[in-house]
């Protein structure tokens, strides 16, 4: 049985909640009780350290535990400092200092993160009571070179990311079943649905006017979520996901997992070999870092020249994904012609559409 974990916001609010009890009560918590909102219920964080900088000032510390989760933040320190502040503006200000992503000139604190740390504190102050919440990652510079981050434009550090408090173990059997069972839900509700791999397309898809009850998280489990779609009369699927990820399945990969199958810059120079791209294109293609920076400068030859490989190339592997999804559910599929149509949006790091499926297009006015 795998063991859950929290995710970074949940021990970013234990130690925000530990230094402001400092601030107040001059007591260092063992334990922080943190309300994780989404799922409904009490989490308890032990608390590694506590210490008043100054009468209006408090670092409290934790570290990270994501459980059976294989996430390279385990152990990993989150610092908050909490300082009381006078004047006008919100009761709780949240700010990322050192080892917090930046996006633009943003921290990298998404929306549960805020959400959670607002009503937890907001909760422990006074009328009257003002203070300046600053999250920090020692360890966060180090660690972000290690993580596709930068292929969403989140530089310099980590970001509090996440839709809820609880680390599933995204690789694990015990995950799978969990993901087979809210599929099993949807699919008794509608016969058209989205399948995400991940929290950005979670986040993004509501952006674009995709009804969020269709979504469906399926982390690296793509081969056997379209199965089971499949097997429940589901008779289409959206495949919703970036580039970066989704392309695995243009070249038959159906476990997307990094550690299981890559394949992305093969798949991208095949896909840019059969588009006609001259050959020394191809080799820079194939010898970027990451998709992104492939994608990048199939763009920046499309602003020399007035070409459009991006569309050639990124309608070609998308047409591929829809392909070698409906050949992977028909091996597997008693439903004959009747199997799960499937259909693919691929979006780039700033979130922006690169292209959708011929497919995708018939099938996006359904799933608003």
């Amino acid at each position: 049985m795998s063991r859950s974990g929290y995710t970074l916001p949940v021990f970013a609010c234990a130690s925000a909640i530990a230094a402001l009890h400092w601030l107040r009560d001059r007591q260092s918590l063992k334990v922080a009780l943190v309300n994780l909102i989404e799922p409904a219920q009490i989490a308890e964080i032990a608390i590694a350290q506590v210490a008043g900088l100054s009468e209006n000032m408090a670092l409290a510390i934790t570290h990270s535990d994501p459980g059976d989760n294989l996430d390279l933040t385990r152990d990993t320190p989150i610092w908050v400092l909490v300082e009381w502040r006078v004047g006008e503006g919100e009761r709780v200000i949240i700010k990322g200092g050192e080892g917090i992503g930046r996006i633009g000139d943003k921290p990298a604190i998404y929306a549960y993160a805020h959400r959670l740390l607002q009503e937890n504190l907001q909760a422990l102050l006074a009328p009257g009571e003002k203070i300046t919440v600053t999250v920090i990652l020692p360890e966060g510079r180090s660690l972000a070179v290690r993580t596709s981050n930068s292929a969403f434009g989140v530089v310099e550090g980590l970001s509090l990311l996440g839709t809820n408090g609880i680390s599933q173990p995204l690789s694990s059997p015990d995950q799978l079943t969990a993901f087979r069972s809210e599929l099993q839900q949807k699919a008794s509700q509608f016969d058209s649905l989205v399948f995400c791999i991940g929290e950005n397309g979670l986040d993004l898809a509501p952006k674009i006017g995709i009804n969020p009850e269709r979504l469906v998280k399926t982390a690296n489990w793509l081969g056997p979520m379209l199965v089971e779609a499949d097997v429940l009369g589901v008779k289409e699927i959206l495949l919703f996901g970036y580039h970066g990820k989704l392309m695995k399945l243009a070249g038959g990969i159906f476990h997307t997992h990094h550690h299981l199958a890559d394949g992305r810059r093969e798949i991208l120079a095949a896909h840019c070999a059969l588009a006609g791209l001259k050959s020394s294109d191809i080799q820079v293609v194939f010898h970027s870092a990451t998709a992104e920076a492939a994608l990048i400068y199939l763009r920046s030859l499309d602003a020399a020249t007035g070409s459009d490989w991006v569309k050639q190339v990124y309608s070609a592997i998308a047409q591929a994904i829809d392909s070698r999804a409906q050949e992977y559910i028909h091996s597997h599929s008693n439903r004959d012609t009747s199997a799960t149509i499937c259909g693919s949006i691929l979006f780039d790091r700033d979130r922006k559409i690169i292209v959708k499926s011929k497919t995708a297009c018939i099938l996006s006015g359904k799933l608003c």
